[in-house]
């Protein structure tokens, strides 16, 4: 096992990451009634067929699911309509936008480094998960005082996400991948109040630009900013919170790679790059059969869940020679960290941009950072994701 794996005190349901592979690349779990790809190339075409491997599975699966409960969330559509939703949201949330936080986020950064008290610190706590929480709740207009109350409500969100619950009535499968919990409802009405706020207030915010947005004539209605305003919280805080830790996590195990990224800062991003590989945040993504397939060389019949496991292709040793060992040299490194096709992560290069711009502020403040092994880091166990939750560090400044 490598330095990584001999830490990694993983979800039993990621066995890869203590370097254990699939005996096959997609196989049927009778137990949960789910399909479960393991294999890269199986990942790429379940992942790049969206006609026939269907996003919008919790109104087929989880009961008591409505439409209110995911117009305007991304991950839950089809084309067209996720096009046409995706062309509006992405008139208000350009690549432009988010190039130009760079001097925020460089200075949140610096500003939380400077309230440490000690060399000796969380770094979930004193960074990973403040940083993107003022970030995208300074980019849509929200109060930074609120942020520790919408952390409280994404995280029981997120931790609901670990409980699977299955049916056999009628042959039925039904998991808990997004129902609403009291605690998304009372973070969606707090979204509410603030997107009707906007289209009677206009602000200089993503807010205002997301109920302002208009394609063809068509605009946002106040569930769709909500409901994408809350997955932009949600995804963009637990994504960009592991993207970091697990990158520091994984340069602590490999001390040479450590010391070329310090030597040469051109290495961030291949760095943040392998982290994503390695140990992907989002562990894994959901769809549905809308036709008989062949997959892997395995029958899949219409109607069923198929769960993709992106952290698992991203280990395929068919891809990726020597898929466990963290190297920033990989090249091509084409992970699936972000998934891949329609459904790419349209918070990608701000996840990106926060990890690379943090990353390189802690080397040049401090000339040692290191995992203080004596305290274990605790890692996320909802299944769906991988990640450290809390990462006790030694530095030296």
């Amino acid at each position: 096992m490598n330095a990584i794996t001999d830490l990694w005190n993983v979800h039993p349901r990621h066995t890869w990451l203590r370097g254990e592979r699939p005996s096959e690349p997609v196989e049927f779990d009778k137990e949960t009634g789910m399909w479960h790809v393991y294999g890269y190339p199986e990942a790429v075409t379940v992942l790049g067929d969206p006609a026939t491997y269907s996003s919008d599975v919790a109104r087929r699966f989880v009961p008591g699911s409505d439409q209110w409960d995911f117009d305007g969330n991304l991950t839950q559509l089809d084309p067209p309509e996720h096009k046409k939703l995706r062309a509006l949201v992405s008139r208000a949330f350009t690549p432009k936008m988010v190039a130009d936080l760079e001097p925020s986020i460089a200075k949140v950064t610096d500003e939380l480094i400077d309230e440490l008290e000690s060399d000796e610190f969380d770094l979930v706590d004193a960074l990973a998960y403040p940083l993107p929480m003022i970030v995208i709740a300074d980019l849509l207009g929200t109060p930074r005082e609120d942020r520790d109350l919408i952390k409280k409500w994404a995280d029981d969100s997120l931790a609901e996400r670990g409980q699977i619950k299955t049916t056999d009535e009628d042959g039925e499968q039904a998991r808990s991948i997004a129902s609403q919990s009291d605690d998304q409802r009372k973070m969606n009405d707090y979204l509410l109040e603030h997107v009707v706020d906007r289209r009677r207030n206009p602000k200089n915010d993503l807010l205002t630009r997301l109920v302002q947005a208009e394609v063809d004539g068509d605009r946002l209605t106040d569930n769709q900013v909500v409901n994408f305003t809350s997955l932009l919280f949600f995804a963009g805080h637990v994504t960009t919170t592991m993207l970091l830790g697990n990158t520091l996590l994984c340069l602590d195990a490999y001390p040479e790679q450590m010391a070329r990224v310090r030597a040469d800062r051109g290495l961030v991003p291949a760095a943040i790059e392998e982290s994503l590989r390695c140990l992907s945040p989002l562990a894994s993504a959901y769809r549905a059969t809308d036709a008989d397939v062949e997959l892997g060389g395995t029958r899949i019949p219409k109607n069923q869940m198929v769960e993709v496991w992106l952290s698992a292709a991203n280990r395929d040793p068919r891809r990726f020679p020597d898929p466990d060992t963290f190297d920033i040299t990989r090249n091509p490194n084409p992970h699936l960290g972000f998934s891949q096709g329609v459904h790419f992560c349209l918070g990608a290069p701000l996840a990106r941009l926060e990890g690379r711009v943090a990353l390189n502020i802690l080397l040049d403040r401090f000339t040692e950072v290191r995992v203080d092994h004596e305290r274990t880091p605790q890692f996320l166990t909802s299944p769906d994701f991988t990640g450290v939750w809390t990462l006790p560090l030694r530095t030296r400044r």
